[in-house]
């Protein structure tokens, strides 16, 4: 099996690792990509970009994504579509394991991202990126004098719901059940006057055509009949989303949440090892931070690889 030496190796291809790369290659390091699929990130299905600076509204996600690729490759890093299955952090060199080959790094970058839960709703899957949304932050500005529904009833989903009311004419929150009692940020949500709760009631459709979505069905437990929405986004919220680390075992520190914990730098636990982006669950779950996370860690390897006690801006002035 083919064994790779460099001096950074990142795991996953999204704003984050594409931000990172691209740094650490200006930096004269020599820098691999691993990345799974290029197509299945969070920024890879967002059908248009709205929030990230200097970029126009037009320009899709998938579209954005490949830019950021392009520009690292352009600068010297070697990108590879490759599926990492294990790592070994121990000693001075870092050993990534994937079918492909072997990779071995005096500096490994963990951003391989978070993933949602699998779709399980009919038309969940088939509308994603055309009406269907796991992300209100991003997403909600494009509903502006809209209807939109909001399924579930975790501190996820009334965040989101509440970002919703900004924008939205009427908010539709399903849940299976009443909030608690204790419950506050719920029942201030509810009394808004653009918000209707659809408590103890499970979604059981989301119907749309090529434009996109145009309703959901529904079914209250007090009621044997379904029941037809009409609406144009649809914002599901059933379990947020997990930090995919399967492949680290126990040897980083994790949070609660199971998010990667890191310092300022976004050093882990590990000497030698950074975690960037969505990997580390973060509560603003942006393109935007993920590339600010990529940028603080490569100037931070720089300065680890080379002993340097600052870091040099690397600006262009005329």
């Amino acid at each position: 099996m083919e064994i790779i030496e460099a001096e950074v190796v990142i795991v996953g291809g999204g704003p984050a690792g594409c931000t990172c790369a691209l740094y650490a290659s200006r930096a004269n390091l020599k820098t691999v990509i691993l990345d799974k699929n290029p197509a299945v990130g969070a920024l890879a299905i967002t059908h248009q970009i709205a929030n990230y600076p200097g970029v126009s509204s037009e320009m899709s996600g998938d579209a954005l994504l490949a830019l950021m690729r392009d520009q690292a490759i352009e600068y010297g890093t070697d990108y590879r579509r490759a599926q990492v299955f294990g790592v070994d952090v121990n000693g001075e060199w870092k050993t990534v394991y994937t079918p492909e080959g072997t990779f071995k790094a005096r500096a490994l970058v963990l951003a391989s991202g978070a993933m949602g839960r699998p779709a399980s709703f009919k038309g969940e899957a088939d509308f994603l990126g055309r009406g269907v949304s796991y992300c209100a932050t991003c997403d909600g500005a494009f509903y502006k004098g809209r209807e939109v529904a909001v399924i579930g009833s975790n501190k996820e989903a009334i965040e989101e719901a509440q970002v919703l009311t900004k924008f939205a004419s009427m908010v539709h929150l399903i849940t299976s059940n009443d909030p608690k009692e204790d419950d506050l940020q719920a029942k201030e949500l509810i009394a808004q006057s653009n918000v209707r709760h659809w408590s103890r009631t499970r979604l059981l459709q989301i119907d749309g055509n090529d434009t996109g979505v145009t309703g959901v069905k529904v079914k209250t437990r007090s009621d044997d009949s379904q029941q037809a929405l009409s609406l144009e986004g649809v914002f599901v919220y059933m379990s947020g989303s997990k930090p995919i680390t399967d492949f680290l075992g126990d040897q980083v520190a994790f949070k609660e949440d199971g998010g990667v914990v890191v310092d300022d730098f976004m050093s882990t636990t590990a000497e030698g090892v950074w975690a960037i982006g969505d990997i580390r669950n973060t509560p603003f779950k942006q393109a935007v931070v993920a590339a600010s996370d990529g940028c603080i860690a490569a100037m931070a390897i720089d300065r680890y690889l080379n002993s340097r006690k600052s870091i040099r801006v690397d600006w262009v002035h005329s």
